[in-house]
């Protein structure tokens, strides 16, 4: 069946589709021996379809798994400081998956990784306002913190969604509250912390969209269930 080979190439595990397009264009992308244009579309089973001279790849099996990140690894496949990726921590998941999203190097928790390049567009949307859960744990001035926090609407000009946030405990100087976001903004909730003079001693993301990180234990990770998948890939 004909599709466009940006998705093709994504579904492939080539590259993302806003990366195909470059591939595209620098002329690394053919069909049949000829240059491919944008927006081209092939069908895999009756095309030669090539990258770098070489033959796409057949699809691999979807893949979707579920990490709990730990700090101090960062999420890309490869870093070129050296410092630990999230790869590492999947590499006997048998299939190569890339991150759905990040977390910066100092937070941690639920990350969902995957080869399915169609399922990972759609999660990372703006339009699908897709919503993620964490668990904040800060010290400062915490007294109507978090109806300041819920309250922001902007931050340094750039437009937000309003958060929900949920006190889970609170003390004199410290607290801990569930904080949930729509948007993917960066840094957007330290951020947040950090307008209300709030420092953040740990971020973990314990929920996005419908999936749960449970009690999945600190640098492991597991299949999702068919269930799961399909909740996700629910609009």
């Amino acid at each position: 069946m004909e599709e466009r080979l940006q998705k093709l190439l994504s579904a492939a595990g080539v590259c993302s589709r806003r990366a195909s397009e470059a591939y595209i264009l620098a002329g690394r992308v053919t069909i049949n021996g000829l240059p491919a244009q944008l927006g081209q579309r092939a069908d895999p089973d009756r095309d030669d379809i090539r990258v770098d001279g070489r033959p796409l790849a057949d699809r691999p099996r979807p893949v979707y798994l579920m990490l709990n990140k730990p700090r101090g690894y960062v999420t890309t496949l490869s870093d070129e400081q050296g410092r630990p990726t999230v790869a590492e921590l999947v590499a006997d998941a048998g299939a190569r998956v890339c991150p759905v999203g990040r977390l910066d190097l100092d937070s941690e928790g639920l990350l969902l990784m995957t080869n399915d390049g169609a399922l990972t567009q759609r999660l990372l949307h703006p339009s699908h306002e897709v919503s993620k859960t964490y668990h904040v744990s800060v010290y400062g001035p915490v007294a109507g913190a978090a109806e300041k926090l819920a309250a922001i609407r902007d931050l340094r000009g750039e437009p937000i969604r309003p958060a929900q946030v949920r006190v889970l405990r609170q003390g004199a100087e410290t607290a801990e509250y569930a904080i949930t976001i729509h948007e993917g903004k960066n840094r957007q909730i330290r951020r947040m912390c950090a307008r209300c003079d709030l420092k953040v001693k740990r971020l973990r993301r314990v929920k996005e969209h419908t999936l749960a990180l449970g009690d999945l234990p600190v640098g492991k990770w597991r299949y999702l269930t068919e269930a799961e998948v399909a909740a996700l890939k629910t609009p």
